[in-house]
């Protein structure tokens, strides 16, 4: 099983929310719920009865990055099984996003989830979708401007606190000189998971900046650090692209650092188990968006919100080769 303990933070959401149109309290109610949520989304019949409503998803995610393809994939599970039209846009910069956002309120959706790795440039647009009377769940970054900004709820990991998990297995890994990757430029989570692995960490970690949106340039970056510092023992990637493209790095500057990074595909699952990746941090990207939904849906129909306040927390949990064989099945459906 994935170590969860003093690294891995206990305060996850329950993921029988999605389970609450289950009726009876058997022990199989939960895989007889995930079953008719998969027959929902491939028959396109939805598991309730209420309004269809539409949920719009506005993420900062970038050309290529297979952790928001994940994401995705939970909230439109969620939307199948909710009765929920899903709309899905995207845009890495900041300014950008926020007219992804306005669009959405133009569309008078009935809700909206953003992710705020750059809040200040998504600020005005989330205020105006709350006065507009549209209920905001913020997703994955910058929970903690998420109340701020007048959303319901924020649902994902605390990057600080994950990055403080990511120093302190380093530290049982007997690691001293570590780099920190990151590749996209005033994004406010990067930043904190550096600069928390910095914290926890008995070595020495230097940040290097890299253009992810170019892999060859990201590539031969790690490598020229690889070659010029032999002292070198871990390189930490901040997402599951960058983490095999460290691997090559590593490999054509003839280093025996360790790599390991942030979130999970498939791609790293396997790598985790022939040993060519440490360790990685899930977060459970698919929970994020399908929990993301799922709150907006209860909301509509309920009123609910969760977390009081307070983030709810989808990691960071530490997964190693041990884990991997369990992970598999799951990375390779897409759904962690």
């Amino acid at each position: 099983m994935v170590r969860t303990g003093v690294r891995a933070i206990g305060a996850l959401l329950a993921v029988a929310l999605g389970t609450l149109t289950a009726t009876g309290c058997s022990s199989t109610g939960g895989k007889r719920a995930e079953e008719r949520a998969e027959r929902a989304k491939a028959s396109g019949a939805a598991a309730v009865t209420t309004p269809r409503w539409t949920v719009a998803m506005v993420t900062h995610a970038g050309q290529g990055d297979t952790f928001w393809d994940i994401v995705r994939e939970g909230a439109e599970q969620a939307a199948a099984k909710d009765n929920i039209e899903f709309l899905y846009s995207n845009n890495k910069e900041g300014n950008e996003q926020a007219q992804l956002v306005r669009a959405a309120v133009d569309q008078k959706v009935d809700g909206l989830i953003v992710s705020l790795a750059k809040p200040e440039a998504l600020k005005d647009a989330v205020r105006e979708a709350v006065e507009a009377g549209i209920p905001v769940v913020t997703v994955n970054s910058g929970s903690a401007r998420s109340e701020e900004f007048g959303a319901l709820a924020h649902i994902g990991q605390e990057e600080t606190t994950a990055g403080e998990a990511v120093g302190e297995e380093l530290n049982e890994r007997g690691r001293k000189k570590a780099v920190c990757v990151l590749h996209e430029q005033g994004n406010v989570g990067h930043e904190q998971r550096c600069d928390g692995a910095a914290k926890t960490f008995g070595g020495k970690m230097e940040n290097l900046y890299v253009d992810g949106t170019n892999m060859p340039d990201v590539q031969a970056a790690i490598e020229a650090r690889l070659q010029a510092d032999r002292d070198v023992d871990a390189v930490l990637t901040l997402g599951a692209p960058f983490a095999a493209t460290a691997v090559k790095a590593k490999a054509d500057a003839g280093s025996k650092a360790e790599i390991d990074t942030f979130d999970l595909n498939a791609q790293v699952a396997r790598a985790l188990s022939s040993g060519d990746i440490g360790f990685a941090v899930d977060q459970q990207p698919y929970l994020q968006g399908y929990e993301a939904v799922d709150l907006l849906w209860l909301y509509r129909h309920n009123a609910n919100v969760l977390g009081g306040g307070r983030p709810v927390l989808t990691g960071p949990q530490i997964v190693t080769a041990k884990d991997a064989e369990e992970l598999a099945e799951y990375t390779a459906r897409g759904t962690r």
